[in-house]
């Protein structure tokens, strides 16, 4: 159903798309904004692993220098089916974890020492698991698709009076423009916004389906929720455009599933991932024994990563 919707809202935005082209800019103004929206994503779409990592000052570690982290999401990778991806902690109190690259083959995930030190191991394995799945459904190729849309539509509704005239050389009703102009690029990134949202749903069952306990990834983001409402991720308040890519929003902790959120109300997330717990008959299962014991360090600031 999710895939359906994602379909639909990306109909749905080179729908609009097409008609701001048509009332602002006409063929000729619409080439231009979507010429440069390209140009942009295109770099950003090849760079968007050493940008985000960049980013937040992630710092990659390897079998020895974090065996625990290492060790799991390689175990998740194989029942995903996945390549090995780089493995990144990123220094930031705020527990919080994404996942990026272009494709499976150039793929990373994130872990931030807050999160490392805030969940369990059945927990952190769902959130692994849940970033790993945006890998497998190619999630970040769908981002960039619908960012390429609605930067082009941003492009056309700022400078559309700049590119010509309307349809047959005529222009529209000024204010019709100043509408469209104000208006547009609004619906393209509430379509976008809708667009990720869905992703994340998709993104929580898979998980819970990799992991094996949907019940711990929906502990996990009760968690993980109540760190954000209570510990600011400056970096991420600083560079807001990457906050779609966390589990949760790291920004403010809104869990409100409005129009402008990035993300779906938590709570709503929870209740599905309890829901295919009950389902799967697995919501006391755990990722692997002794997975009650936090080996991360719960309570300190460091960890087996050195």
């Amino acid at each position: 159903m999710n895939y359906i919707k994602t379909g639909m809202l990306m109909a749905a935005l080179t729908a609009l798309f097409g008609v701001v082209g048509y009332l602002l800019a006409g063929a000729s103004g619409m080439a231009i904004a979507l010429a440069i929206a390209v140009a942009t994503n295109l770099f950003s779409y090849w760079n968007s692993d050493r940008l985000a990592l960049a980013a937040h000052n992630a710092h990659e570690v390897d079998e020895r220098s974090a065996p625990e982290l290492y060790g799991m999401v390689r175990t998740l990778a194989q029942r995903a089916g996945l390549p090995m991806p780089r493995v990144y902690i990123i220094d930031e109190d705020q527990p919080n974890a994404f996942a990026t690259g272009r494709n499976p083959q150039n793929a990373a995930v994130a872990a931030t020492t807050g999160i490392l030190r805030t969940l369990s191991y059945d927990e952190l394995a769902g959130v692994m698991a849940h970033e790993l799945a945006h890998i497998r459904n190619h999630d970040t190729l769908t981002m960039t698709i619908t960012a390429t849309m609605a930067g082009a539509i941003s492009t056309i509704g700022s400078f559309g009076m700049l590119f010509g005239g309307g349809h047959n050389g005529n222009r529209p009703n000024p204010i019709v423009q100043i509408l469209v102009m104000i208006l547009a690029p609004l619906a393209a990134t509430i379509i976008q916004m809708a667009i990720s949202r869905s992703r994340e749903y998709e993104a929580d069952r898979l998980g819970g389906e990799i992991c094996g306990n949907p019940a711990a990834l929906a502990d996990a983001l009760a968690k993980i929720a109540g760190g954000v409402a209570h510990i600011p991720n400056e970096t991420a308040e600083a560079k807001p455009a990457t906050a779609h890519m966390f589990i949760i929003n790291p920004l403010s902790g809104r869990g409100m599933d409005s129009l402008f959120s990035t993300h779906p109300d938590t709570g709503n997330r929870i209740a599905a991932l309890m829901e295919q717990a009950r389902a799967m008959g697995a919501a006391g299962a755990s990722f692997s024994r002794g997975a009650a014991a936090n080996p991360f360090g719960a309570g300190r600031r460091s960890g087996p990563w050195g």
